[in-house]
């Protein structure tokens, strides 16, 4: 793996296919934000058709991280150009970490987007010099074997960046090594398939005059530094709206009487008497500041006391004969 500078053809088409990807990737942060604020009813994090979304997205990039390698190492490896592009990219991610730490406590991202990129970068360098076959077959292994093994061990934090996991722990972006090394390595084994074969000179040939097409071919180029940029910019104009509207703490308020009402009327209990028990239990909450640690589903031993003495207050009103008990 040693540093060469052979001449090949650029490809237009890829910088738009990063382009693309970035800007679903906008319009998918986008969103998320508008339902986190409960500017919007849907529930981005979770409903389906968003998660298909969101997983697109995110195997395109990967894929295009296995597909950039090629195209810049695949005659050998550039290590100036490597590592520069590599403390970029661990950078951010450091970046991330240290923000969502702040501004999300609960559910950081300790192993997100750029996390993964940074490690599968370097991981994925030997695979671009062997056999084909064998990097097709190391790529199946690492995507396949998550849909046959998990352990409860890997929920927890420390291992679960590996992946593996049954139920993942709470975090805003969560990227494991499996399976998504090896979308890394199903890029770099589809750019070295085309690397050489007439479909590459036909592709170089591509070169699109739209202005579209250009938008985004540049904001392909400028992929990376979107992806830093966006979300903070993001933030900063709908933050201020969703909090100026009160539709956070409303869409919450609607969420928890809504769930509270189905819950307690499936016990048998009266409609009018649950709507009593409901609200005071939403009072309590907002008397303990106990809103964040219920809706995050981090709750401390001493929470959880506070929580269970509510509820039995809130039950001695609709039910005196247990108040004390």
């Amino acid at each position: 793996m040693t540093d060469t500078n052979m001449n090949r053809p650029r490809l237009p088409v890829i910088d738009i296919v990063r382009g693309v990807a970035i800007v679903a990737m906008v319009i998918y942060h986008l969103c998320w934000d508008l339902s986190y604020f409960r500017i919007i009813p849907v529930d981005v994090g979770y409903d389906p058709g968003w998660v298909v979304f969101a997983r697109s997205i995110l195997f395109a990039f990967m894929a295009m991280v296995g597909v950039g390698l090629v195209l810049g190492h695949g005659d050998g490896v550039r290590w100036a150009r490597f590592w520069r592009r590599w403390a970029f990219v661990a950078g951010g991610a450091l970046i991330i970490t240290v923000s969502t730490l702040f501004t999300f406590p609960d559910s950081f991202v300790y192993f997100g987007v750029l996390h993964a990129i940074a490690l599968c970068s370097v991981l994925a360098l030997p695979f671009l010099f062997t056999p084909v076959w064998l990097t097709a077959l190391v790529a199946a292994i690492f995507v396949g074997l998550p849909f046959v093994y998990s352990d409860p061990a890997f929920n927890q934090v420390p291992l679960s960046w590996i992946g593996f996991w049954q139920v993942p722990p709470l975090t805003n972006d969560l990227v494991p090594v499996f399976p998504w090394f090896g979308v890394v390595l199903l890029g770099a084994v589809a750019m070295r398939l085309l690397r050489g074969s007439p479909a590459e000179q036909r592709l170089a040939a591509v070169k699109p005059r739209a202005r579209l097409w250009r938008i985004l071919g540049w904001l392909g180029r400028w992929s990376l530094v979107i992806y830093l940029v966006h979300q903070p910019v993001l933030l900063a104009v709908v933050a201020p709206i969703g909090m100026a509207m009160g539709s956070q703490e409303a869409g919450r308020e609607a969420d928890f009487l809504a769930s509270c009402q189905s819950t307690c009327e499936a016990t048998g209990t009266e409609a009018g008497l649950c709507t009593t028990y409901c609200q005071c239990g939403m009072e309590g909450l907002h008397r303990d500041g106990l809103w964040e640690p219920v809706f995050s589903g981090v709750i401390s031993t001493e929470q959880q006391a506070q929580l269970d003495e509510n509820n039995r207050q809130c039950s001695a009103l609709i039910y005196p004969e247990l108040d004390g008990q």
